[in-house]
C-alpha cells in the first residue's frame, strides 16, 4: 500500500476521463467474456443503470461490431427496476438496457434477466425469490458493474440496508427520488419503490467494478473509500470484498486525501499550485490571513517541507498572496476590442456562468458571438407551452390571425399531444419545436440584458441532443463541425466553454468534448481559452487563473439576466443535486468565492466569477487535473 492511499479501505483508479475508465472496465469484462468462452464456460454479468455504465456499454458494443466480441456465451443480471413500471416506459430499465446494450449485441433474449416491477406486490416477492434462485442456478456473478447514489447506495439498497440484505422491495430515499425527478420531470413522478439486487448478493459477486464521475460523487466516493464500514452508505460494504475497485474520474476523486491534501499523509513534489493550495488550506484551518501564518503553523500542520524550501513563512506567504491577488481583473485589466466566442451548452449557461465578465467584455467593445450549443427544449414545462398558445389564441384578432385555419388546426394538434404525453415522454416535433423556439427568445432576451443585440446569437442545435430524452447521442462529427464552422466563419482570439463536470445528465461535459475537437481541427490562429462554471461549481481560488470582481449592483444585474429565462425559473426541470433555482446558486457561489478571498486577507469584494485560461496552442485535456493525482497510487 502506497503512503498516499493509506486511508483508503478499497483499491481505487483514478483515469484521466470517463472514457478511459469505459475502456478499461470494457476490456476486463471482454477479457473475462472470452476467458470464459475458452473454457467452455459462460459469463456471468451483474449490470447497472443510469448515465455512469453508459460509456461501458457504448465500448462494449464497439467490441463487438469492430473485434467480433462475441455475447452468445453472455447471461446478465440487472441490479434493480423502479417499481411500480412498465417495462415499455421510457422510464423502464428494460428499455434503458435494450437501447444502450443488448438491442447491439448477441446476447440470447432466454439469458437477459431484469428484475420486474410490473408485478403485483404479493407476486414481487416471490419474483424476488426466483431472481436469486437465478443467479445462484447461473454459478453466480462474475463481474458486476455498480454506480453510487448521493447517499451512497448501491443498486437502490439505500442508507440502512443489512450486509445481508437480498433481492428485495424497497422504499426509495428521499435524495434517490430527488436526483431521479430530473429524469422523471418532478419528483412526485418519481416511483416510490424498486426491486433491486441486495448487498449480500452483491458481494457474491467474484469481481466488482464500482464506477463514479463527475464533481458531484466526489463527497460520497470519499466517504465510501476512506470511511469506516456503516449500513448508512451502502458502498463501504464494498471494503470487505476481495476483489473490488473503485474506478474515478479526477473530478469523482477531488476530495479524497490524496488529491486534496496530499501532504498530510507524506512528503509531496511541490508545485507552484500545490504550494498555493496548502496556504489556502492552512490558512482556512487556523483562521489567520495568509500574510499572517506564521512558522510554527506550517509545522505544526505537516508543512515543515514547504515553509523549509522559502526558509521562513513570509517569503512563502508573500508569493502566494501576489499570486492570488494578480488573479483579479476588474474591467480594465479584461480583453477589448477582440473577437470572441462564448459556447453556451444550453440557452442559460452563459449569463449563469459568466454574466458579469459578459458585459464588462460587451462594454470592452469586444465583437462578442455567443453559439448555444443545444436548443435546451426538455427543459421546457408542458405549462410553459400552453402559456404561448393561450397568448397566440388571445391575439389572434390583433394579429390579425383568426382568419387562418391552418394555424387553428395545428394549435389543437399540439393541445391534443401534450395531452396525452405523460411526464418525461418524448415530445411530438411540434412541441419539441416550440419549446426550442421559447429558449430561443429567452436567450436573445438575456443577451440584450448584458449589451448585446440578438445577432450574437448563433443557435447550433447541436445533433446529439436531438433525441427528445434526458439521455443523449455520442459526440460526433456532425456536432464538432458545427462548432467548427463557428469558429471558422468569427475567426476568434478568445474563446470561452464550459468547464463544468458535475452536469449530472452530462451535456456541459459533451459540448466540452465537442468544442475541443473542433479547436483541434481549427487551422486559424489558436485562440486562447477561458472556461467558465457556475451552475452547479465554481473553480477553486487556486485552480481559477482570472478573477472577475462584481459590486452588489452588477451581480444583481446579472440575476435579472438570468430572470429572462423564465422556463426555468421558480423549479428548475433539471437542478441535479442542488434543488435551488439557478440565481440562487449563482448568488451563492459568487459571493461565496469573493468571501473566501476574503477571509484569507486579500481584498474583499462583493462578487466575483472565476476562469480557468488556456493560453493559445496549449492543449485542452478532458480533465483540468494535475498528472501527480492520477493512477492507483
Amino acid at each position: 500500500m502506497s503512503t498516499f492511499t493509506r486511508l483508503e479501505h478499497i483499491p481505487v483508479r483514478i483515469l484521466p476521463d470517463h472514457e478511459a475508465i469505459a475502456v478499461e472496465v470494457a476490456g476486463r469484462i471482454a477479457a473475462l467474456i472470452r476467458a470464459r468462452a475458452a473454457e467452455g464456460r459462460k459469463a456471468v454479468l451483474g449490470l447497472a443503470t443510469g448515465s455512469t455504465p453508459v460509456g461501458i456499454y457504448r465500448e462494449l458494443i464497439r467490441l463487438h461490431r469492430d473485434e467480433g466480441l462475441d455475447f452468445s456465451g453472455v447471461v446478465t443480471f440487472n441490479l434493480d427496476e423502479y417499481f411500480p413500471m412498465d417495462p415499455g416506459s421510457v422510464h423502464s430499465y428494460h428499455r434503458f438496457m435494450r437501447e444502450n446494450l443488448f438491442d447491439h449485441v448477441n446476447v440470447p433474449a432466454g439469458q437477459i434477466h431484469v428484475p420486474r416491477g410490473d408485478l403485483d406486490r404479493e407476486a414481487t416477492e416471490a419474483h424476488c425469490e426466483a431472481y436469486e434462485a437465478a443467479i445462484r442456478a447461473a454459478g453466480g456473478i462474475d463481474f458486476q458493474i455498480l454506480g453510487i447514489g448521493r447517499s451512497g447506495h448501491v443498486g437502490f439498497n439505500e442508507p440502512g440496508s443489512g450486509r445481508d440484505s437480498r433481492t428485495r422491495l424497497i422504499y426509495l430515499d428521499t435524495v434517490t427520488r430527488a436526483d431521479a425527478a430530473a429524469d422523471f420531470f418532478g419528483e412526485e413522478n418519481v416511483p416510490p419503490e424498486a426491486v433491486t439486487m441486495g448487498v449480500a448478493t452483491i458481494l457474491g459477486a467474484r469481481e466488482i467494478a464500482l464506477v463514479a464521475t463527475g464533481e458531484h460523487k466526489s463527497a460520497v466516493v470519499r466517504r465510501a473509500v476512506e470511511g469506516e464500514v456503516h449500513a448508512d452508505v451502502a458502498a463501504t460494504y464494498l471494503q470487505d470484498h476481495p476483489a473490488a475497485t473503485v474506478y474515478l474520474d479526477p473530478a469523482a476523486a477531488a476530495e479524497l486525501t490524496r488529491v486534496r491534501t496530499p501532504w498530510t499523509l507524506g512528503e509531496v513534489e511541490w508545485t507552484a499550485e500545490r504550494e498555493a493550495e496548502a496556504v489556502l488550506w492552512l490558512s482556512r484551518q487556523t483562521q489567520k490571513p495568509i500574510l499572517h501564518l506564521s512558522t510554527k503553523d506550517y509545522r505544526d500542520h505537516h508543512l515543515s517541507s514547504l515553509v523549509a524550501r522559502h526558509g521562513s513563512a513570509g517569503p512563502l506567504n508573500g508569493d502566494v498572496f501576489n499570486l492570488l491577488i494578480s488573479k483579479i481583473r476588474g474591467r480594465s485589466k479584461l480583453p477589448a476590442g477582440e473577437r470572441v466566442v462564448v459556447f453556451s451548452p444550453h440557452p442559460d449557461d452563459d449569463v449563469i456562468s459568466m454574466g458579469g465578465a459578459l458585459r464588462k467584455l460587451t462594454e470592452n467593445g469586444n465583437r462578442i458571438t455567443v453559439g448555444y450549443q443545444t436548443s435546451g427544449n426538455i427543459a421546457v414545462f408542458g405549462h410553459e407551452v400552453r402559456r404561448y398558445l393561450d397568448f397566440v389564441e388571445r391575439a389572434r384578432d390583433l394579429l390579425d390571425l383568426a382568419r387562418h385555419e391552418a394555424l387553428t388546426r395545428r394549435v389543437e394538434a399540439v393541445e391534443e399531444h401534450m395531452a396525452r404525453t405523460g411526464a418525461g415522454e418524448v415530445d411530438a416535433a411540434d412541441v419539441l419545436s416550440l419549446k426550442r423556439i421559447i429558449r430561443e427568445t429567452e436567450a436573445v432576451s438575456a443577451l440584450e440584458s448584458v449589451g448585446l443585440g440578438a445577432d450574437a446569437a448563433r443557435f447550433l442545435d447541436l445533433p446529439f441532443y436531438q433525441t427528445g430524452k434526458v439521455r443523449k447521442d455520442p459526440i460526433g462529427e456532425r456536432d464538432v463541425e458545427i462548432c467548427f464552422e463557428l469558429l471558422e466563419e468569427t475567426r476568434p482570439g478568445i474563446v470561452f466553454a464550459a468547464g463544468d463536470l458535475s452536469d449530472p445528465h452530462g451535456t456541459h461535459r459533451m459540448c466540452l468534448e465537442a468544442v475541443r475537437r473542433a479547436l483541434d481541427a481549427y487551422g486559424g490562429p489558436p485562440p486562447q481559452l477561458w472556461l467558465y462554471r457556475g451552475a452547479w461549481q465554481e473553480w477553486p481560488l487556486t485552480e481559477a487563473d482570472i478573477l472577475v470582481p462584481m459590486s452588489a449592483g452588477e451581480l444583481r444585474r446579472k440575476i435579472l439576466a438570468i430572470f429572462k429565462h423564465q422556463s426555468q425559473k421558480d423549479v428548475a426541470p433539471f437542478p441535479g443535486p442542488d434543488p435551488r433555482e439557478f440565481w440562487q446558486r449563482v448568488e451563492e457561489r459568487n459571493r461565496g468565492t469573493a468571501e473566501l478571498l476574503r477571509s484569507v486577507g486579500l481584498p474583499a469584494y462583493y462578487a466575483l466569477e472565476a476562469f480557468v485560461v488556456l493560453e493559445r496552442g496549449e492543449r485542452l485535456t478532458p480533465t483540468l487535473v494535475p498528472t501527480s493525482s492520477l493512477g492507483e497510487g
